[in-house]
């Protein structure tokens, strides 16, 4: 069983560009934004909330991302606007003692703050949060079971646009990785980590 004591909440983009109405809405975040704003707000500083962060302009990334932003040009900063790119307000609100980690692409794992940043607070368990289940939190996923952490996923506090690959994801991450990965709800683990 893991030790609550060297857990963190790690809430996965969860920003008004994906709550709002813009071609990238998610509209199940509504009805997960409850359950992660109760279990961020019950541990605010073992928090870290992750935002998605698109360039200014297409031209300022390379290769496959370039191409990606010439289909979405409408969801660079400088069309979007920064405030967008900022996490849902009843999460701002926990910042501090919680913190907001930027990332240009779907891993937070990729530059190795994060993972430096949580090696010295000792955690060895992530309570993962957010969305999108099958692309951001998939990426995260895989990222922190590769550095060894031991992975609990809220079923009821994670979102996608596509119920098929959100629960295609979940079976997958339930069978495949069974020894590395836990799913879960957020009343158990609120129950769990006192």
């Amino acid at each position: 069983m893991e030790d609550p004591s060297r857990c963190r909440h790690l809430c996965v983009d969860m920003q008004r560009m994906f709550a709002e109405d813009t071609p990238w809405n998610v509209p199940w975040m509504q009805r997960v934004r409850e359950g992660v704003a109760v279990l961020a707000a019950t541990h605010p500083a073992e928090t870290i909330f992750t935002r998605f962060v698109p360039p200014v302009d297409s031209a300022d990334v390379q290769g496959t991302w370039r191409t990606y932003y010439e289909k979405w040009p409408m969801m660079t900063r400088q069309a979007l606007g920064d405030d967008m790119v900022d996490i849902l307000p009843e999460l701002r609100a926990l910042v501090p003692p919680a913190m907001v980690f930027d990332k240009p692409i779907y891993s937070p794992w990729l530059d190795g703050r994060l993972h430096v940043f949580l090696q010295k607070q000792e955690v060895s368990t992530l309570v993962i949060s957010g969305g999108e289940t099958d692309v951001c939190i998939m990426a995260a996923v895989m990222g922190a079971v590769d550095l060894g952490y031991s992975i609990i996923l809220l079923r009821d506090a994670m979102c996608s646009t596509s119920d098929q690959t959100h629960d295609a994801s979940l079976a997958v991450f339930g069978t495949r990785f069974s020894t590395q990965i836990r799913i879960s709800t957020v009343q158990d683990v609120l129950a769990w980590w006192r």
